[in-house]
């Protein structure tokens, strides 16, 4: 039986909720980034996305800033700086200099999609398609940026030589698992909206995987949603809100999140209803004992080497207690 007492992290996409602004809601990412440290999950990550009115994760290295500074030990780091949209100098200089000024604290997840539409990407003026295709040499260039001073070459990231600031590979389908694996790199799965290649990714990314200076063996992190409560009927009843956030991704609609509803179906269709489910099949939702059952099955498939989830709960400390309910259980309490 693999085992289910592994790290967990959070995934923030900084969700802007209804009745609130954009400073509520980064206000409510530093406090629940202090919560989940307390609790000991091991790093806090930020996503990036834009053109989104209804998510705070545009200036994402800020926003970790911001996260570093009102907490304490927990990482914190991108999931993920999409790197479509941003020269890797820049990008080695600002988390060059978040590691040096907190050290050994910063994680780089990178991903090759924009993560937003592509009207937005050519406005973000990095974006016309062919940055997609050098994100592997991209990789490399940040590797370097980062790296020791032995390594560099004549353009150098200052601060960012020798900060080593480790870095992951993001992927929603196939095509990063093969790179995560011949860079010898850690590798995040998205399998919390977009997990039909999950099983086929890791098996991809293990097979190929090639040890290097950064790890020795694979290592292996899945994305996934959680909605724990007290009870299976009051989880059902909260990640109501979660199905109407991924209405507004399949609608294309920018509606904030919503507080919870008894009769969810009532604003989805059965085509939709469909559409949601698939996206979010890899989530624990729950009891402590049905959320336990549903981690102890994944792992048993799976045994992933962490456990990185998003949460889309309206309020605040529900919000708080599914983090903690998921933390007692791999903890086996």
């Amino acid at each position: 039986m693999s085992n289910i007492n592994i790290p967990v992290s959070v995934l923030d996409l900084v969700p802007i909720r209804e009745g609130s602004s954009g400073k509520e809601a980064i206000d409510h990412l530093a406090r629940i980034a202090q919560s989940v440290e307390q609790m000991g999950y091991k790093r806090y990550w930020i996503a990036e996305h834009h053109n989104a009115a209804t998510l705070a994760s545009s200036a994402t290295p800020i926003l970790i800033k911001h996260t570093l500074e009102h907490t304490n030990h927990i990482r914190v780091g991108s999931g993920g700086i999409m790197l479509p949209n941003h020269s890797p100098l820049i990008v080695a200089e600002q988390f060059g200099t978040l590691a040096t000024i907190y050290p050994d604290r910063v994680d780089l997840g990178l991903g090759r999609a924009p993560g937003t539409d592509q009207v937005t990407a050519a406005a973000i003026r990095r974006s016309q398609g062919h940055s997609i295709i050098t994100f592997p040499d991209d990789v490399q260039l940040l590797l370097t940026y980062l790296g020791s001073q032995e390594i560099q070459g004549a353009v150098k990231a200052y601060p960012g030589v020798g900060t080593k600031v480790p870095l992951y590979i993001l992927g929603s389908s196939t095509d990063s698992a093969y790179l995560a694996a011949e860079l010898g790199l850690p590798y995040v799965f998205a399998s919390h909206f977009a997990p039909a290649h999950l099983e086929e990714a890791i098996s991809i990314y293990r097979r190929q995987f090639k040890s290097s200076v950064y790890l020795d063996k694979s290592y292996v992190m899945a994305a996934a949603n959680v909605v724990a409560a007290e009870t299976d009927e009051e989880a059902q009843f909260l990640s109501s809100t979660m199905d109407l956030v991924l209405l507004n991704v399949i609608r294309g609609t920018q509606i904030p999140m919503k507080p919870p509803v008894a009769d969810v179906d009532h604003f989805i269709d059965p085509m939709e209803k469909e559409i949601i489910s698939s996206m979010a099949k890899v989530t624990f939702k729950g009891s402590k004992n049905t959320v336990k059952k549903q981690l102890t099955d994944f792992q048993n498939h799976y045994n992933v080497d962490e456990l990185i989830v998003n949460s889309f709960i309206y309020d605040e400390d529900k919000l708080k207690r599914s983090f903690e309910i998921l933390k007692e259980v791999v903890d086996g309490k």
